[in-house]
């Protein structure tokens, strides 16, 4: 029996290892091991510290999935042995090795075109003042502590404060492989209700923010976005952007006419950074906006479709009369919000993409 166990493993193993295309990772490991050594490397120091960051997380994920692979091709060679004596042994080690690719199988389900890119996520407060600027600043805060579990990085391009608490909006940038893969889960409205901490009276409130997440939209695909098409603003910039940035115009508003959609950076250095930050964005945006009318022609056709109202909340929080974070897409429930308004997402994000492939 734990020779067909043991062999059907070996299987999926190698089965996952050819849907990740490991041969071809490592193809790409030896073409970033040759730029990395190149004399003029860290010229830009940036893009030195994204290709750095780039290699070293393919080499985890290769090495990870060799080393499964060649568990699973140790154990089978033991067992041709036939060694009674061993076979408690072998029994323990199948079972550990069982455990450890039910982990890494996670990675079969990032499978969507653009999930091993970075992403793009801006968190918007809904109606209600400091109640829902107050949540969003929270959300801010989980995505954060996500990303740091991830040792992924992360940089806020805009940012808009709150009035008395919290946040109205921010953007930022989060960068790592299956960034956006792992983020999306978290694209849409976000409920909490809870005992308000600037109700005096200790009511209870529910409060709204919108999550919207997309993928970093990379040079080789092309977005068409005529000048003429576009409105570029220039302001005094509010944000941490270095040495004269709040008495010079460095901040960039775009604002694409025909969709009517508005990109705001303030957060780099220069002008010329900021636009250039802000059509990346503004191209994210497009690509998304494209492929959600697709799918709405397509989940109309079946006559499935639902627009994305206010109401339609993909998730909530309660913190009051009890404690329960539920997804109401993929129905995932958790009685530890505190654990989740951490960061501990990847339950939730790893039931949503379960979902998403029924």
């Amino acid at each position: 029996m734990s020779v067909d166990l043991l062999k059907g493993l070996q299987q999926k193993i190698k089965d996952a290892q050819d849907l990740l295309q490991i041969a071809q990772l490592k193809k790409k490991l030896e073409t970033l091991s040759i730029e990395m050594n190149a004399p003029n490397f860290w010229v830009n120091p940036e893009l030195a510290q994204a290709v750095s960051k780039d290699y070293q997380d393919i080499k985890d994920e290769v090495d990870n999935w060799e080393n499964l692979g060649k568990k699973a091709n140790d154990l089978v060679e033991l067992e041709k042995t036939h060694d009674e004596s061993l076979k408690i042994e072998i029994t323990k080690q199948i079972q550990e090795l069982s455990a450890e690719f039910a982990k890494q199988e996670f990675y079969l389900l990032l499978d969507g075109p653009y999930d091993k890119n970075n992403a793009i996520i801006s968190i918007h407060a809904g109606a209600g003042g400091t109640e829902a600027q107050d949540w969003a600043e929270m959300l801010f805060r989980m995505i954060m502590k996500f990303c740091e579990k991830q040792s992924w990085q992360t940089k806020i391009i805009d940012e808009s404060p709150g009035q008395e608490a919290g946040i109205k909006s921010i953007t930022l940038a989060v960068a790592g492989r299956y960034a956006y893969g792992y983020l999306k889960s978290e694209n849409g409205t976000h409920r909490l209700v809870r005992i308000s901490p600037f109700d005096a009276e200790k009511m209870r409130h529910t409060s709204f923010a919108s999550l919207e997440v997309l993928p970093e939209i990379n040079e080789t695909i092309e977005i068409k976005i005529e000048d003429k098409d576009l409105r570029i603003d220039t302001f005094n910039s509010s944000g941490a952007g270095g040495q004269s940035v709040n008495t010079t115009y460095s901040a960039v508003r775009i604002v694409h006419i025909p969709t009517n959609i508005t990109v705001t950076c303030q957060n780099e250095r220069s002008q010329i950074q900021n636009k250039e930050t802000a059509l990346k964005i503004l191209k994210s945006k497009l690509y998304k906006l494209a492929e959600e009318k697709m799918m709405k022609e397509k989940q109309e056709l079946k006559g499935e479709y639902k627009s994305a109202e206010w109401g339609n909340q993909i998730r909530s929080y309660v913190l009051h009369p009890y404690h329960l974070v539920k997804d109401h897409r993929s129905d995932y429930e958790s009685t530890n919000p505190e654990a989740v308004l951490e960061g501990d997402l990847l339950p939730l994000s790893e039931a949503y993409l379960r979902w998403i492939k029924k």
